[in-house]
């Protein structure tokens, strides 16, 4: 008989110091390589949200033009509902309302016809795919394509969900699946999703999504950071817009009220380390060049920020 070998044990003291600033790979929406859901009913714009996400991690931009990233980097892409061109074409959508590049930014899109998180080939496949690419995010869209358990049992759940958390910690990534809620939508937001209790047990950050009327409201959770208060969405494309997320008032459905462009300039502005120019923040941010300019001014006039070119750059801010 083998012996056995001992557990690793390390003083308390000595454990490996945190890092407020690595907390976040988006600001208050999503911890730093978190594993977590975006959940909803269908037809609630859940896929949208995640790709916004995705897309801002690639892209270095705030996520809804207001969530800093903190942690930008290459994102994968797997969608198992929708054909190639179809995710094409709804990538470029964003990045045209955003004026990006798409073949510029470091986002990759998994094309394989099927992929079962409950088969050993596939979570090979997936391993050595995470670690050819070594993604910050990976998005999985949605997790009833993605195996052939029995949804309701929490033996099978937990052995899916145990292997993307040894994905996440082995590869250091962020992993987003897309869940659906039970048709009834009882409970709390994380109650709500469809199977076993395991999916709310088992998350870092979740987004839950919810219709009513015309509005979508997104309640945050995370397992060990406070969570923002709810916001509000509309799935806007009109006028010939580019369909896209967009942030409103929750009693009014306009978009959001002036106060909140402060924020969404500084954060746009860290966000991006190269700078960025009008048109970019206008595109990323969603306002009007009337609205942007004379903020832009003001905090220029505060130290806050510096004009270099045409792009605009936060001035750092000096350590005490």
């Amino acid at each position: 008989m083998t012996a056995l070998e001992t557990l690793p044990v390390v003083p308390a003291a000595e454990l490996e110091e945190p890092q407020p600033e690595r907390r976040w790979l988006v600001e208050s929406l999503w911890a730093r390589a978190g594993v977590g859901i975006v959940g909803g009913a269908p037809k609630c714009c859940k896929s949208w949200l995640a790709l916004d996400l995705v897309l801002s991690v690639a892209s270095n931009t705030p996520v809804l033009g207001r969530f800093a990233v903190h942690d930008p980097g290459r994102a994968l892409i797997y969608m198992a509902e929708d054909a190639p061109a179809d995710i094409k074409q709804r990538l470029l959508g964003l990045c045209r309302r955003r004026q990006l590049d798409l073949a510029a930014l470091p986002l990759g899109v998994v094309t394989a016809p099927t992929l079962r998180l409950d088969l050993d080939r596939d979570k090979g496949r997936i391993d050595k795919t995470l670690r050819e690419h070594r993604p910050r995010v990976l998005l999985l869209d949605p997790f009833v394509r993605l195996h052939r358990i029995d949804e309701n049992s929490a033996a099978e759940v937990s052995l899916v969900l145990a292997f993307l958390r040894q994905m996440q910690r082995e590869h250091d990534t962020a992993i987003v699946v897309v869940h659906h809620a039970r048709k009834d939508g009882g409970g709390g937001a994380g109650q709500a999703l469809r199977g076993s209790g395991d999916f709310h047990a088992w998350v870092d950050s979740a987004l839950y999504v919810r219709r009513k009327a015309q509005h979508l409201t997104v309640t945050v959770e995370h397992r060990s950071a406070p969570a923002p208060d709810p916001f509000h969405l509309v799935l806007d494309g009109t006028d010939g817009a580019e369909p896209a997320l967009v942030l409103v008032d929750g009693e009014s459905g306009a978009p959001c009220a002036a106060r909140d462009l402060r924020t969404s300039l500084l954060a746009h502005i860290e966000a991006t380390a190269a700078g960025a120019s009008r048109d970019q923040i206008r595109a990323a941010l969603r306002v009007r060049n009337d609205r942007v300019g004379p903020e832009l001014a003001e905090l220029a006039r505060e130290g806050l920020i510096r004009r270099d070119g045409a792009l605009w750059k936060r001035v750092p801010v000096p350590a005490p």
